[in-house]
Parts: C-alpha cells; sequence; structure tokens
C-alpha cells in the first residue's frame, strides 16, 4: 500500500488517506470527532501514528499541520447575526422542496409546476430548469459532496438523474407504482435510493440507470431514507409504524424497528452508523443499536407529534421538534439518562436530556444543526425560524420576515448561509445567509397556490394531495436565503 495524498474534512472533522493497493485507489477516514479547541495536537498525532500503518515517520510534520489547521478551524467563532439576503421570482406553482449543493454555491427547487430548478445562491440568477417530469417535482437532492449530478423524484412515479451543470438528463428511473416522495444518494454516488407510496424503497445504479432491487418489508407508505455515513445500510422510515435497516448492497432486510403506536415521521443513523434514532406520531423518540436492531431508550419529553429529529454532524448531540412547539436537545452520556424524559431500555450509551428549547408559539416541523453542531434550526408554524446555542439551548436568534408557516429550513456546508421555506398551500421559500451585519435582498419563488391539504398530516394516496414532510413553498410569496 502507498500513501498518495491526505484529503481533509471538516465536518466532521478527519482526515481522509488517499492510497493505492494493487493498482487500484482507495480511501480511509480517520476520524477526529473529540477534536476541539482545547485539544493537545502533538499526542492526538502521535496517537493516529500508532495506529495507521499508512502512515510514516515522514509523514508526522504533515499530519501536525493537517491536524492544527482543522482545529483552528474549528475554533472560529460563530457568533454572527443572520440577515436576509435573497428573493427569487419563478415557478408558477408551489414549491415542493429546497436542497443545496456543499458549497452553498448553489441551490435547487422542485415545484408543483413539474419542474426543477437550478439557482445561483450568491446572485439569485435562474441557472437551469430541469423539465421532463409529468407530474410535481418533490424529492431532490445533490450528490454532495460531488454536486455534479442532481436526483429528482416525482408524482408521475418516476425518479430522473440530471447533470447540474448541463442540465442533461441521464437517465429515468422507473418502477415505482406511486408517487416517489424521498430519495437520497448514498456518499459514494454509485447509487440512488428512493421511497414511495407503494410501500416499497428501490436502489438504483447511477452509473447504467439500472434497478439494483426493490426493498419489500413496508405494509404503508414510505416517507423517508437515509444511508449511514458508509453507504453500507439503508434506513427506511414508514407510516407502517417501522423502520428497517438494510444491507445497500443486497437488498436483504437487517432489522426491523418496531415499537412506534403511531406513523414514522423521520429515521436517521448517528454519524457513527452505530445508532438510529426514529421520530414517530405517538409523541416519542426511539433510539436502537443500529448493529443489532436492538431498542436502546424511549424519550418521552414532547406533549404532541414529534414531527422532525437530526443528530450533529459528530453523533454526540440529538434533537427533536415537536407540534407541541418545542424542541428537546439531549446529548451523549455514558450512563442512562435519569431524568422523566428517558426511558432507558440498555445498560449502554443513551442520551440524557440537556435543554428544552422554547419559544415558539406553533409547531415545529423541520429542526437541524449547523455543520459546526453550534447552533441549531428550528421552522415553525408561527412563521418564524429560530436559532439556539446547541449547548445550552439558549435563544439567539428570530428569523422573522415570512407571513406564514415556515415548513422547511437547512444550512449550506459552511454553516454561513440559511433557507427557509413556507407551508404547501403556497408558493415561496426564503433564503438566509451570515454577513457582517449588511442585509441585502429577498428572492420569491413563487405565486400563491392553495393546497386542499392542511395540518401537520397528511397520508398522501393521490396526486392531488401534498404530504407534509420537508414541504417548502408559501401563502407570502417568498423563499428567504439569510446570511
Amino acid at each position: 500500500m502507498k500513501l498518495k495524498r491526505f484529503l481533509l474534512r471538516y465536518y466532521p472533522p478527519g482526515i481522509i488517506l488517499e492510497y493505492e493497493k494493487a493498482g487500484e485507489l482507495r480511501t480511509k477516514s480517520i476520524d477526529l470527532l473529540d477534536l476541539g479547541p482545547h485539544s493537545d495536537v502533538g499526542a492526538l498525532v502521535e496517537e493516529i501514528m500508532l495506529k495507521e500503518p499508512l502512515l510514516t515517520d515522514k509523514k508526522a510534520d504533515q499530519l501536525v499541520g493537517l491536524v492544527s489547521k482543522l482545529k483552528l478551524k474549528l475554533s472560529e467563532e460563530r457568533d454572527k447575526q443572520f440577515y436576509l439576503f435573497k428573493v427569487l421570482r419563478a415557478h408558477i406553482l408551489p414549491l415542493t422542496n429546497v436542497a443545496f449543493n456543499k458549497s452553498g454555491s448553489r441551490l435547487i427547487t422542485g415545484s408543483y409546476d413539474r419542474t426543477c430548478k437550478v439557482w445561483d445562491a450568491s446572485t439569485g440568477e435562474d441557472l437551469l430548469t430541469l423539465e421532463g417530469h409529468k407530474n410535481v417535482v418533490y424529492a431532490i437532492a445533490f450528490n454532495n459532496p460531488y454536486g455534479d449530478k442532481i436526483a429528482t423524484g416525482s408524482f408521475d412515479k418516476t425518479c430522473k438523474l440530471w447533470s447540474s451543470e448541463t442540465g442533461k438528463c441521464f437517465h429515468t428511473f422507473r418502477g415505482h407504482l406511486a408517487e416517489i416522495v424521498c430519495l437520497s444518494f448514498n456518499p459514494q454516488s454509485t447509487q440512488v435510493a428512493t421511497g414511495s407510496m407503494d410501500t416499497t424503497a428501490r436502489l438504483w445504479d447511477v452509473l447504467d440507470g439500472s434497478e439494483k432491487c426493490t426493498l419489500h418489508g413496508h405494509s404503508a407508505e414510505v416517507i423517508c431514507v437515509a444511508f449511514n455515513s458508509t453507504g453500507e445500510q439503508l434506513l427506511t422510515g414508514s407510516f407502517d409504524h417501522t423502520a428497517i435497516v438494510w444491507d445497500s448492497g443486497t437488498g436483504r432486510q437487517l432489522h426491523k424497528l418496531v415499537g412506534h403506536r403511531g406513523e414514522v415521521s423521520n429515521a436517521v443513523f448517528n454519524y457513527q452508523g452505530s445508532l438510529i434514532a426514529t421520530a414517530s406520531m405517538d409523541k416519542t423518540t426511539r433510539l436502537w443499536d443500529a448493529l443489532s436492531g436492538m431498542p436502546l431508550a424511549v424519550l418521552r419529553s414532547h406533549e404532541d407529534e414529534v414531527l422532525d429529529l437530526a443528530f450533529d454532524s459528530t453523533g454526540q448531540r440529538l434533537v427533536t421538534a415537536s407540534a407541541d412547539g418545542t424542541a428537546k436537545l439531549y446529548s451523549m452520556a455514558t450512563q442512562p439518562a435519569a431524568s422523566a424524559d428517558a426511558s432507558s431500555l440498555s445498560s449502554k450509551d443513551s442520551f440524557s436530556f440537556v435543554a428544552d428549547l422554547r419559544g415558539h408559539t406553533g409547531e415545529i416541523s423541520k429542526v437541524t444543526f449547523n455543520p459546526q453542531g453550534t447552533l441549531i434550526l428550528t421552522a415553525s408554524a408561527d412563521k418564524s425560524a429560530k436559532l439556539w446555542n446547541a449547548y445550552t439551548g439558549q435563544l439567539l436568534q428570530t428569523l422573522e420576515g415570512h407571513t406564514d408557516e415556515i415548513f422547511s429550513s437547512a444550512f449550506n456546508y459552511e454553516g454561513d448561509t440559511i433557507v427557509t421555506g413556507c407551508v404547501v398551500r403556497c408558493s415561496s421559500i426564503c433564503v438566509c445567509v451570515v454577513s457582517q451585519g449588511s442585509c441585502s435582498h429577498l428572492y420569491t419563488f413563487h405565486k400563491m397556490y392553495q393546497s386542499p391539504v392542511q395540518g401537520p398530516v397528511a397520508k398522501v394516496k393521490d396526486l392531488g394531495l401534498m404530504l407534509h414532510f420537508a414541504p417548502v413553498g408559501s401563502k407570502d410569496n417568498t423563499c428567504r436565503l439569510w446570511r
């Protein structure tokens, strides 16, 4: 084996070793999840050198420089305020979803008008219109970190793969018998997973466009799909109250996570792939051992449906969002949590309750950490998004300006740009960006459109209705970027 080069990964912190073995180029990840502003770089490098055979003494100084650079990056102050940045005007019908590429330089929007648009996030220029679907374009994603491809899932039962540079359609994935409502690329960008109202998920080959396998196991709509960080496993969540872990190489069912008494609203892996968290309409969040499928804990702190949840980039903290208008912050602990919020089912690591994020006056439908893990962003039906300290739960800033419910929000990779969007009854989203203190512009994407579906949950059975999960579009006719 011969080491070719080092690659830095800021979030979560780590170093990628690119090496050659038997004439084939391969990569290996060295995770530095505990690296912080006060870490001893010299001692850490010594530990890495002892464990990693690819690293010789000649590489020690270079490794010290790389770890020091990572430490400096993690020490950067993140106390800037976010300001409204841009508004765009485009789709003639409501927006359904938005997504950033890794750098945050480009933004994509899906719409009821059957198209997906590609935008320059800094200028607001409409770069590409991806046309070809015959019904609502609902699920969209870049193949981050590469960003050279876009996948779109539609109510026309197909998924399309596009070039993000030229707009060329590489493949149309056909096989689902009902609307596609979620999709995800694996980390290697070799597979796309799609989830459908037909109760199945499917895996597709990015290179040749073929279907790898159909995943049968759910008895109701599949509403979320997520790969673990290695891409070896796929997680699906369903309205049948369960989540399933699959081998993404063979399509074999590994574990079925049974325990919720209501529809699963989201399901996610932590970065290490050792834990799974599921949110449900039964007002609970459940933690599972991803390797065995065994239940670990039940978090019962919410008084209404749990609509969303997220791990931070290191998998050391968890935040949940609910229709009760609150978010709850948990931290990894070495012993089971003793508070009334959690009923531990294991003597292994569990999550201890940290803070109750109160301030919204309406349900919270979306929650996420910034990539640095220092901020939590919540989007609410009270027409605002809020930023919170991810260690203490302190409210730091309220992003206001929408005139209707905010239903979706996201950070870009650097954490210096936020996009917020409103409910599907309307047709707008907003984008926010971090700046030194000047307010720039605002973008409006869509004209107002009234959807027949209202409320937090819509069990979609036909193309005229829209799921409540992760839609963006607004009665106030705006999509907002904050910087």
